[in-house]
C-alpha cells in the first residue's frame, strides 16, 4: 500500500471521507479507488458512471438534473450496498455550485431521541432496485442495519418522503406515499435539519477524487447551473 492509499484509508477510517487531489486521469483514478476493494457495476451496468445534467431532467430532482439532491446513502436497495462511492471531478461547475456535501450517520443515530432510535434500527422499509432494464428486485431493511462486518446505515429523504428516490420541483405536492408514514416523513426532516447544521462541503477540484465511506455518510448535492459539469461515479465493494 503506497502513501497516498494509506492517507486516505487513514482518513476513510477516522473521519469517513478522503480527498486525493491529484490531479488525476481516469485512469489514475480509477486504479486508485481499484485499491480499496473491488470495483462493480452500476446501475447501467458499466464500473463507470459520469454523473452529469441530462436533457428531460428538468422538473425533477435526480442525479441527471442540475437540482440539489437531498440527504442519501448510495444504492440503499443492494444487499449489501457498495461500501465506497468515489467521484472523480473531470469538469467542475465554475458556477460555485455542484457541492458535494457530507454528514457522519452515527452522529445523527446517536442524536435521536429512544423512539426514533427504535424506528430507524427496527422498522423494516422497501429500498427499490437502481438497476435498469432488470428483473432485479429491492429489499426489505431497516434504516441501520447490523451485520457481521459492522453498521449499514441507509437513508433517502426523498424516499422517506415520497415513497420514490426522484420527486417533482413542487414540494408544495406534500409527500406521496410514504413508506413509513408520518413518523418516516418527520424522520427525513430530521435528517434534513442535522444535515444543514452538520455536512461537510466540498466542491471538488478538477482532477480530484472524492472518497467516502457509504456504510458511515449521508451524502447531498447542491444546484449547479453551470451543465458544462461532469463527474465519474465509481462503486467499491470489499
Amino acid at each position: 500500500m503506497n502513501d497516498t492509499t494509506s492517507e486516505i484509508v487513514r482518513d476513510l477510517t477516522s473521519r469517513g471521507y478522503a480527498l486525493a487531489q491529484g490531479p488525476l486521469t481516469p485512469e489514475e483514478a480509477a486504479d486508485l479507488v481499484g485499491r480499496l476493494g473491488t470495483i462493480v457495476p452500476q446501475t447501467t451496468g458499466a464500473l463507470a458512471y459520469d454523473v452529469m445534467a441530462h436533457p428531460g431532467f428538468e422538473k425533477v430532482r435526480d442525479t441527471r438534473s442540475a437540482h440539489t439532491l437531498r440527504p442519501h446513502t448510495e444504492a440503499p436497495g443492494q444487499n449489501p450496498p457498495p461500501r465506497y462511492l468515489a467521484l472523480h471531478c473531470r469538469v467542475q461547475a465554475t458556477c460555485g455550485g455542484g457541492l458535494t456535501m457530507l454528514a457522519d450517520a452515527r452522529d445523527f443515530v446517536a442524536g435521536l431521541s429512544s423512539s426514533d432510535e427504535r424506528l430507524v434500527r427496527e422498522a423494516e422499509l422497501y429500498w427499490p432496485s437502481y438497476v435498469e432494464d432488470s428483473d432485479v428486485e429491492g429489499l426489505w431493511k431497516p434504516l441501520v442495519e447490523q451485520t457481521e462486518h459492522g453498521t449499514v446505515n441507509r437513508l433517502s429523504c426523498t424516499l422517506l418522503r415520497t415513497g420514490g428516490y426522484s420527486e417533482g420541483l413542487d414540494e408544495l405536492a406534500g409527500p406521496q406515499n410514504p413508506p413509513l408514514g408520518a413518523e418516516g416523513v418527520a424522520l427525513a426532516q430530521q435528517a434534513l435539519d442535522f444535515f444543514r447544521d452538520n455536512q461537510v462541503s466540498v466542491l471538488i477540484p478538477e482532477g480530484a477524487l472524492l472518497i467516502w465511506d457509504n456504510h458511515r455518510m449521508f451524502h447531498a448535492r447542491s444546484s449547479f447551473t453551470d451543465t458544462r459539469r461532469r463527474l465519474t461515479r465509481y462503486w467499491i465493494a470489499d
